[in-house]
């Protein structure tokens, strides 16, 4: 393990002496650097507007419909004082064959700066119908736009990950995750579970899309119950990060704990009525994540026996292989869709730059990782207001889009692909 990295472990331990050390090394850094804002092909598709701010959300979905000649994201006018505002945000769609112009299809009053509403293009198509979370008639909900008629279809509960084709979505409890992960979860409704440290009650859950129906998939005792751990012992448990696979039949997620100031990350898979749990990645640590295909998940986890950075596991085994030995700083990784290539990108250094790269899936030695934008993130996004970069591929593969900050507001961005 670098020496970063250990003493990077050590301040963990002391949260606000570590951002005070980081911010006084940032600042000093930045002041050295002649004002640099960007480096890349990098081309903006949401407007120049000084009012507004302008982003799409996390790197688990695509902004782009199939035809790749729109783009989804939000506006907003602040995302810089408080992670999840009570003052709605629209929902746009660029027009990318018409200079970029940009169409108002509605409003949300749930989202939060770093997933947004958890717009996207409704499959199979991912063309006419779109879905994204709202807060209507005192409740969280989905609603489902019909582009062409512009009729909507409001759903009992909002969604989280949605299936390939369209048909249902997994969810979670968006209160508790707002309480528990400042950014992730929506302000609008308060935890009823926030005096549980175990909630007796449904964690994840399975909305049908198509008949507007819910049921419970599992509880949070079937994580506590699930391979215990000592440490889970009088501590504070959430999930968060589902992603179902790509044929639908089974589901990730990432049960984490808290004991006091330490947390811990370990990352179940399970079929997608809640049976055939697998503890695939139990070593203290697991962040991002995404499916390569129907069996293999890559994650940026810690190995007691190898360290810190990325891994390709094999869901219901414990058969993994390790990428890029040199890279061990946490990132947002998706494949492209023919899966020759993986995009990620890099938290802002020292130097408050961030970074989009692209490298070859294979996982030979001797490959390259590319790196096709750099970006500037200025202080006012910083902590729990970050503008992460989160990129997607579009459908085709040949172009990624990202959120950013360097001009002074979140933007929209993308670079070319080749």
């Amino acid at each position: 393990m670098s020496l970063i990295y250990t003493i990077n472990g050590y301040l963990n331990r002391y949260p606000f002496v570590k951002k005070g050390i980081k911010r006084a090394v940032q600042r000093t850094m930045v002041s050295l650097m002649h004002n640099f804002r960007s480096e890349g092909d990098i081309h903006r598709l949401s407007p120049m507007d000084d009012d507004h701010e302008y982003f799409f959300g996390y790197y688990d979905k695509s902004p782009w419909d199939i035809t790749g000649r729109y783009v989804l994201c939000l506006r907003a006018v602040n995302t810089w004082d408080c992670v999840a505002p009570s003052e709605p945000a629209e929902i746009i769609r660029i027009d990318t064959n018409n200079n970029n112009s940009i169409e108002v299809l509605g409003k949300t009053r749930s989202w939060n700066v770093q997933q947004g509403c958890m717009l996207q293009w409704l499959g199979p198509d991912y063309e006419r119908y779109i879905i994204y979370n709202d807060f209507r008639d005192g409740k969280y909900c989905s609603v489902v736009l019909d582009l062409h008629s512009r009729e909507e279809r409001v759903l009992c509960f909002p969604v989280y990950s949605v299936a390939q084709d369209g048909s249902f979505a997994l969810s979670l409890d968006f209160s508790r995750l707002h309480r528990l992960r400042p950014g992730y979860g929506y302000s609008n409704m308060e935890d009823r579970t926030k005096k549980e440290f175990i909630p007796d009650g449904t964690c994840i859950w399975k909305l049908n899309i198509l008949t507007n129906t819910l049921e419970s998939v599992l509880r949070y005792t079937d994580f506590t119950q699930f391979e215990p751990r000592k440490e889970m012992e009088d501590a504070v448990h959430k999930v968060n990060h589902i992603m179902v696979s790509p044929n639908g039949r089974r589901f990730m997620v990432l049960h984490r704990w808290f004991c006091g100031e330490r947390k811990y990350s370990r990352l179940v898979t399970a079929n997608i009525d809640g049976t055939s749990l697998y503890n695939l990645s139990d070593d203290d640590m697991v962040s991002h994540c995404c499916w390569k295909n129907d069996n293999e998940i890559l994650a940026f986890e810690n190995k007691h026996e190898s360290g810190i950075g990325y891994y390709l596991m094999m869901d219901r085994t414990d058969m993994y292989q390790r990428y890029w030995s040199n890279i061990n700083y946490d990132g947002h990784p998706s494949y492209s869709p023919d899966g020759s290539a993986i995009l990620f990108d890099r938290y802002p250094d020292i130097r408050r730059i961030a970074a989009v790269m692209v490298a070859d899936s294979s996982l030979t030695e001797g490959h390259t990782v590319r790196v096709l934008a750099r970006v500037f993130a200025p202080f006012r996004y910083d902590n729990d207001t970050r503008c992460d970069l989160h990129p997607r591929w579009s459908r085709d593969g040949r172009q990624i889009c990202f959120d950013a900050v360097f001009e002074g507001h979140r933007g929209l961005y993308a670079v070319p692909y080749k």
